[in-house]
C-alpha cells in the first residue's frame, strides 16, 4: 500500500491564536503565522532572508486543542493543505490564501517539552488537558506504552 502523504507547513505563531465559531457552530482558529526563509551559500553557510507571513485556520476539535496549546512565538509542523480564496473590499475582488491545518503539533527541532505517558482517561469532560506552556503532551491510548529509553525531557536543536 502506498504512503499517504499531505502538504506540510513549518512556521511559528506569529499573532496571539483567536478562536471564533463559523455560522454552523464549529469551533475555528485563526492565527498569522510565519514562515524563515534561508538561502544556502557556495561556501556551504546559510543566509537568513526576510521571513513571509501566512494565514492558518484549524476547525472544530483541531482548532479548541490549537487555540489551548500555542501561544505567540511558538514553533509548529502542521498537515493540511493551502487554500485559495477571494473577497470583495472596496468594491475590489481580493485574492488570499490559507493553510487549513488538519493536524498540528509542535516542532521538535525547536520546542522543549516533556510527554506525560499516563493513562489518558477518555470518558470524563472534567479531564484537564495539559498546556504547551507546562510542556506536556497527553498520550491517545490506555494501552500500556513501552518505557522510554531516556527519562530526560526531549530537546529540540
Amino acid at each position: 500500500m502506498a504512503i499517504r502523504t499531505q502538504e506540510s507547513f513549518t512556521g511559528f505563531i506569529a499573532s496571539d491564536p483567536q478562536l471564533s465559531h463559523t455560522s454552523k457552530g464549529e469551533a475555528r482558529f485563526y492565527a498569522r503565522v510565519g514562515q524563515e526563509h534561508y538561502r544556502r551559500e557556495p561556501d556551504g553557510s546559510f543566509t537568513e532572508l526576510e521571513s513571509t507571513f501566512h494565514d492558518l485556520v484549524a476547525y472544530r476539535a483541531t482548532a479548541e486543542r490549537a487555540h489551548e496549546r500555542f501561544a505567540k512565538g511558538d514553533s509548529f509542523v502542521a498537515e493540511g493543505y493551502a487554500h485559495p480564496f477571494e473577497y470583495e473590499r472596496d468594491g475590489q475582488t481580493v485574492q488570499g490564501e490559507e493553510f487549513v491545518a488538519k493536524k498540528i503539533g509542535h516542532d521538535l527541532a525547536r520546542t522543549s517539552y516533556e510527554v506525560d505517558r499516563g493513562p489518558r482517561n477518555t470518558g470524563t469532560a472534567e479531564q484537564e488537558a495539559p498546556t504547551p506552556t507546562a510542556g506536556r503532551e497527553a498520550s491517545r491510548s490506555d494501552e500500556p506504552r513501552r518505557p522510554s529509553p531516556s527519562a530526560a525531557p526531549g530537546l529540540g536543536l
